[in-house]
Formats: C-alpha cells, sequence, structure tokens
C-alpha cells in the first residue's frame, strides 16, 4: 500500500472513531509490519472432479460482475463505504480496469460478501508469475452481520468450481500471518498452503520464502468445523 493510501485510510478511520482508536489502530499496524509481515500463499488445482460439490442453499445466491455499471447501486454502497470511500472507489475502478470479475454473495437478497478474481495477471507484483490460465483471489470480505455463516466456503468453493469449469488451470490466494480469521476461512476451503513468503523493497522485490509445517491436522480440524457447521444450519431436505 502507497503511503498517500495509508494516511487516506487512517484519516478517515480518525473521523470514525477519534484520536485515541486510531492511535491504537496505528500502533498495532506497525507491530504487524515490523514483526508480522509475512504472507501466507495458498493454491488449489482447479480439476472439476476434485472440487467439493457446490449446492446452495435457497437462502444463497452469488452473482459475478465484470463491469461496474452492471453492480446494483446498493452493492456498490455497501462495498464501498465501509472504510475509506474514495481509496475504496479507486480500488473497485483499478480492479474492473484489469479486467478482474467481483464476486457478490448475497443472503436472502441481502448483500453479505464478495471477493475479487483476476486471471492471468496481478493487481500488484507478486511472489511469482502467473500464468495465462492462473487466477488470483484477492480482497474477499465478508460484513460482520453475516460473520460465522461459511460464507467465505460457499463463496470462494463456487468461484473454483466456475473458474474450472472455464479452463482455468490453477488458482492462488494469500493471508498475513497474523490474519487468523482469513487463514481459517482459506482452511476450510479446497485451497492449499504452498508457503510463507514476504517482500523485501531493495531496487524492486526481493521475495524471502520460508517452509512451513505439515499442516494435515489443522485442515481436518476446519473441514470438520465446517461440515459441522453446515449440518446445524443448512440440514439437508428430506425426501
Amino acid at each position: 500500500m502507497s503511503l498517500s493510501s495509508a494516511i487516506s485510510r487512517f484519516g478517515d478511520y480518525y473521523d470514525r472513531n477519534g484520536f485515541r482508536a486510531t492511535l491504537s489502530r496505528f500502533l498495532l499496524e506497525a507491530r504487524r509490519a515490523l514483526f508480522f509481515d509475512r504472507m501466507v500463499i495458498f493454491y488449489c488445482d482447479l480439476r472439476p472432479e476434485a472440487l467439493p460439490q457446490v449446492n446452495l442453499p435457497e437462502c444463497l445466491k452469488v452473482e459475478r460482475y465484470r463491469d461496474e455499471k452492471d453492480v446494483g447501486p446498493q452493492d456498490l454502497h455497501a462495498i464501498t463505504s465501509f472504510w475509506n470511500p474514495n481509496l475504496a472507489q479507486r480500488r473497485l475502478d483499478e480492479r474492473f480496469r484489469l479486467g478482474a470479475s467481483l464476486w457478490l454473495i448475497k443472503f436472502e437478497e441481502q448483500l453479505a460478501g464478495y471477493g475479487w478474481t483476476l486471471r492471468g495477471r496481478t493487481v500488484e507484483p507478486h511472489y511469482f508469475p502467473l500464468a495465462k490460465h492462473d487466477v488470483q483471489f484477492l480482497d474477499f470480505h465478508v460484513f460482520p452481520k453475516y460473520r460465522g455463516r461459511a460464507m467465505d466456503w460457499f463463496l470462494m468453493t463456487y468461484i473454483l468450481h466456475e473458474l474450472a469449469v472455464e479452463g482455468c488451470a490453477r488458482a492462488f490466494g494469500e493471508a498475513a500471518e497474523w490474519n487468523q480469521p482469513s487463514l481459517a476461512s482459506f482452511g476450510m476451503t479446497p485451497f492449499c498452503r504452498l508457503g510463507i513468503a514476504k517482500k523485501i523493497a531493495v531496487h524492486g522485490n526481493i521475495i524471502v520464502w520460508s517452509r512451513i509445517r505439515d499442516e494435515s491436522v489443522a485442515r481436518k480440524a476446519n473441514r470438520g468445523a465446517r461440515i459441522s457447521f453446515m449440518k446445524r444450519h443448512f440440514p439437508p431436505e428430506s425426501s
């Protein structure tokens, strides 16, 4: 993130939350930048037969948009107004200009979350080049009201299926090492951990990779939690 964008974000946060909350946020962000600046990289092979089936409950719907003018004004407002509206709008314009797709997930016709995919390229210099049929997952978000309802799993897994049908080969995503909710969301999806990396800006980006431990036990726990949630909140229809 550029310095001007960071200043704009903190300025907007100050207007919404005041000095004390902004100072606390600044110190937290500084601590993360200094000591927890590594990213966990995820990947998924897009073979339809290897992906879990996605049967959306009647209360859920996923929509895909490739042009801002096709997105409803209420949904656009929800996406751009929950943090810095000007910066969010610039980011939205940039994504569409690069050819990205915006995916919305709705619960009973109300926007519950969204995410972006970009094929064959990345928004910023990445940890490695993407091939023509690779896809980047980025900026996924579930609104607070709908968290804890497996929205990330439904949305990501649905998108993976759609991309596989389109002939895409691999999907890649990333989450900050400190961001436990995002890591847990990826852990419940078909994504697997590829590694942990950090960028060092010295005459361009230097990428430093770290090895990761075998996380099969954690993945099984996450998958079990997701299955348990699904059974509680979306029981199978009786025949």
